[in-house]
């Protein structure tokens, strides 16, 4: 049967696959439409936003005429889809591809789909409709001395088709019919550009740009190094993180906006911007899997955003894409998926005290700089200067990691300037950094005073999110993955938060989440390295195998998962897939 959509036309979160270039995402749903496509770059207003806005948000469409089931996967190592379409009358197989061209990436968006006959007859239809890009404007098709063009706003879209017959040319959209069969081959692109002139490549040079993409993305994977179990979810992951990573080295944490994280709403959060914590364990992982040219480009973004913040203010936890300070939060007036809003652009949390950037930088130039790469001296003092404000402020309460309203002395901000600390100490020691490491010693000694003597109850048995409180929070595992603490206490931890925030293999983030969320998949993750990092190594890998099937049939996890196995939240989530990497080469490190 067709893939299901609900009564207003919105797709299930699992059914999305995600396209990428660098610069942007697309999402396509199992019933072969594009429902998200910002251009020219993620974090553009989205010129497809069916995903958000299912009357006015525009999709590209391809599809059987009559009822299909649907087969897809991924080509091998690539981030380019392969969808396989059957209905009684035949086969037709969907390429879905974002292309790069023969220097690298385009200078314009080609979202290319070509249309293979397999066996029988299978009358398709397609349309490019472009939508109001979330309230703001209206598309119009413009007559051109080289065929029709939608504009929208700043963006201009061209369609160049092969073996489709003549299109049919609205008022707002361009579209059409055709029918494959066995050996047949069509093509459908969607040309864009913004504020410059729109090329209109000829078809065969977009048919000959998809190979060319597979094997740019073939070349890419063949470059990580994984042998152990789980290989195929490890390296689609690391194809999620890199489209979330543009050119400028910025990682994305996710690919879109206000996908909500709770049925009831309220829960709807921009994720288009680079959050320093997911920079550094991206980087993280990626130099595990010996990606030594984007670790680079990733190192390079990261260390010019934090020495350009300086050391003399807390340190921002996010940026733009560009590296420029995110706007305030905004809300649309668009329905949201499902009708489940709000709409927003922009991020609330900008200015926010997190103390866990410090141990998420440090860990991150400690790897860096253990395999091979030598700081220049700007990033050297900077990196003391930061460490010597670590000693000063870490007594802070904070808005911790999961950037809550309130301030607390979370335990896990306290854990993460003791990380900091303790590698500032080993990059002294290094000579990688000039100063005063003893002061820095002293200092993440005391700081493993206060946490012992105030975030372990002994009442409960395990650490607490912050003092004087019986709640509990899973970000407290990354102690464990950091080196704080491997020893009974985290061990303790990690039943007692099983025991209280786990479902299944899943785990809610903190104490009452359940009441107002999904599950966090992430934390799932942070638990199977918290346990093989303590010595369980067994209840690891058996949790692992539990939780590596619960992603979507391309290998994708968004945010959240519902206990009933929904997908929430924004998707692709960069921090999910980053977790999975993490358990999985501590994991193959244990065995």
């Amino acid at each position: 049967m067709i893939p299901a959509r609900d009564d207003d036309g919105y797709a299930d979160l699992r059914s999305y696959a995600a396209l990428g270039d660098g610069d942007t995402v697309a999402l396509v749903a199992e019933d072969g439409s594009v429902d998200w496509y910002p251009v020219p770059h993620l974090d553009s207003h989205p010129v497809f936003a069916r995903l958000l806005d299912a009357p006015a948000g525009g999709s590209v469409e391809l599809r059987p005429v009559d009822e299909f089931t649907v087969e897809r996967a991924y080509v091998p190592g690539t981030n380019v889809l392969s969808t396989v379409f059957t209905t009684a009358q035949g086969r037709v197989r969907v390429t879905d591809s974002i292309d790069t061209g023969v220097a690298g990436r385009l200078p314009w968006g080609e979202l290319a789909r070509r249309v293979e006959g397999l066996d029988g007859e299978v009358a398709m239809r397609w349309t490019v409709a472009p939508g109001t890009g979330l309230g703001r404007y209206q598309p119009w098709c413009d007559r051109t001395q080289h065929g029709p063009v939608l504009r929208v706003g700043t963006v201009s879209i061209g369609v160049r088709t092969s073996g489709t017959g003549e299109p049919v040319v609205e008022h707002r959209s361009i579209g059409g019919g055709f029918v494959t069969w066995a050996g047949s081959r069509h093509l459908i692109a969607v040309l864009s550009t913004e504020n410059e002139p729109l090329p209109l490549p000829d078809a065969d040079a977009i048919d000959a740009n998809i190979d060319r993409t597979v094997d740019r993305w073939k070349q890419w994977s063949s470059l990580l190094h994984y042998d152990g179990p789980w290989a195929d979810a490890v390296i689609r992951s690391a194809l999620a993180l890199k489209l979330l990573q543009n050119r400028s080295g910025a990682i994305a944490a996710a690919a879109t906006t206000s996908v909500p994280e709770s049925p009831d709403g309220e829960k709807n959060w921009d994720y288009r911007f680079a959050w320093v914590r997911d920079a550094a364990y991206t980087l993280h992982a990626l130099i595990r899997l010996g990606d030594r040219e984007e670790v680079h480009a990733a190192m390079s973004w990261l260390l010019r955003v934090v020495r350009d913040q300086g050391s003399d203010a807390d340190a921002e936890v996010f940026t733009r894409l560009d590296g420029g300070t995110p706007d305030d939060e905004r809300r649309l007036d668009v329905p949201g998926w499902r009708g489940i809003g709000p709409v927003v652009e922009g991020n609330r949390a900008a200015g926010q005290l997190q103390l866990g950037i410090y141990g998420d930088l440090f860990e991150i130039v400690t790897l860096y700089s253990s395999e091979g790469y030598v700081l220049d001296i700007a990033t050297a003092r900077l990196l003391a200067r930061i460490a010597d404000h670590t000693c000063d402020v870490w007594q802070q309460a904070d808005h911790g990691i999961w950037e809550l309203l309130d301030r607390e002395h979370y335990t896990n901000s306290k854990m993460s300037c003791w990380h900091a600390l303790d590698r500032a100490v080993h990059l002294a020691e290094v000579g990688q950094i000039p100063g005063t490491a003893d002061r820095w010693r002293r200092e993440r000694d005391l700081i493993r005073d206060w946490i012992e003597e105030n975030c372990w109850s002994d009442e409960l048995g395990c650490y607490t999110a912050y003092p004087g409180t019986d709640r509990l929070d899973a970000s407290v595992l990354l102690g464990a993955v950091g080196g704080y603490d491997r020893g009974s206490r985290m061990q303790a931890t990690c039943d007692a938060l099983r025991r209280e925030l786990g479902r299944g293999p899943l785990l809610y983030r903190f104490s009452g989440a359940d009441k107002e969320e999904g599950t966090f998949v992430a934390c799932a993750f942070w638990m199977v390295a918290a346990l093989a990092e303590t010595g369980r190594t067994d209840e690891a890998t058996e949790l692992m195998g539990e939780l590596v099937p619960l992603a979507n049939d391309v290998g994708l996890y968004s945010e959240m998962i519902a206990e009933d196995g929904t997908f929430l939240g924004n998707l692709p989530q960069g921090l999910s897939h980053l977790a999975l990497m993490t358990a999985a080469l501590t994991l193959i490190e244990k065995y």
